[in-house]
């Protein structure tokens, strides 16, 4: 089970850092990653984690402002979003998959979202 966190409203420019809390004693067998949908929109990947940390990848339109990162020990994945856009509004989610990939459909699992708005 995956329970995200940390979105709220914040101006552009600002910052949040969203957390994900996974349940169960195998997160570090998971990778994890970030998606967000925004209205009308489909969902997109934002940024995935390998299962000890080494690897990450991120979308085109948020690397050098996002960064993924997560503790093991704590069962816990990080989202630190920096220098927040307008067009960055949306619900991000995180996921988990045994398997590293960019695209959502591989995921198994997916936390419920938390909505992120960034005013102008």
């Amino acid at each position: 089970q995956l329970q995200a966190s940390g979105g709220g409203l914040v101006q552009a420019g600002g910052s949040l850092r969203l957390s994900c809390a996974a349940s169960g004693d195998t997160f570090s067998s998971y990778v994890m990653a970030w998606f967000r949908q925004a209205p009308g929109k489909e969902r997109e990947f934002v940024a995935a984690i390998s299962r000890r940390g080494g690897r990450t990848d991120y979308a085109p339109s948020v690397k050098g402002r996002f960064t993924v990162s997560r503790d093991n020990a704590k069962n816990a994945v990080y989202l630190q979003m920096n220098s927040l856009k307008p067009e960055d509004t949306a619900v991000y989610y995180c996921a988990a998959d045994t398997n590293w990939s960019t695209e959502g459909g591989v995921y198994a699992f997916w936390g419920q979202g938390t909505q992120v708005t960034v005013s102008s």
